[in-house]
């Protein structure tokens, strides 16, 4: 079984991605039985046989996929993947502050793809509380790498307020 790391914990991963082959369609696609993350597409084209067959699932968004499609539902699903295709390809850590702070989020936002050690400080201040990293990433480095800083200067979902109002409060008391 796959391990991710989530709130801070290397743990198993029991949810499948699910991906459209060539030639598949949203409709047509068959859903696993299993813990599924749906492409967004799917969702929007089966929402309600999804939601009446009480599947446990999810959905991913592609880098140029926004939240705003999932608005109405976000109480409906455990899960939210955002997907980083590259690299140098930041658009889901909007995504995922979207998600939290517009949309207020309370559930897993997993950030998904060309996921590396170097990124997780700045995708956990974007919201992002579960991390399936590449393959060939070693877990417990990249756990240690949640840590690299002791401090922020910006504000961000993680912390609200910058570094000089925190010193400011701490000062006044």
């Amino acid at each position: 079984m796959p391990r991710i790391i989530k709130n801070e914990r290397i743990v198993d991963d029991n949810w499948q991605r699910l991906t459209l082959a060539e030639g598949e369609t949203p409709e047509s696609v068959a859903l696993p039985a299993e813990p599924v993350l749906l492409p967004l597409s799917v969702w929007l084209a089966r929402r309600d046989e999804i939601v009446a067959g009480h599947r446990q699932c999810g959905v991913w968004l592609d880098s140029d996929e926004g939240p705003e499609a999932l608005a109405g539902d976000l109480d409906r699903l455990a899960v939210i993947g955002v997907n980083f295709p590259k690299f140098t390809d930041g658009r889901s850590y909007s995504s995922a502050r979207l998600l939290r702070e517009r949309y207020r989020y309370s559930g897993e936002i997993r950030a998904l793809g060309d996921v590396l050690q170097d990124q997780l400080f700045f995708m956990r201040r974007c919201g992002i509380d579960a991390y399936a990293l590449r393959a060939d990433k070693d877990l417990d480095q990249a756990l240690a790498g949640l840590h690299a800083f002791s401090e922020s200067y910006q504000a961000a979902v993680d912390q609200p307020q910058p570094l000089f109002r925190r010193r400011g409060a701490r000062e006044a008391a």
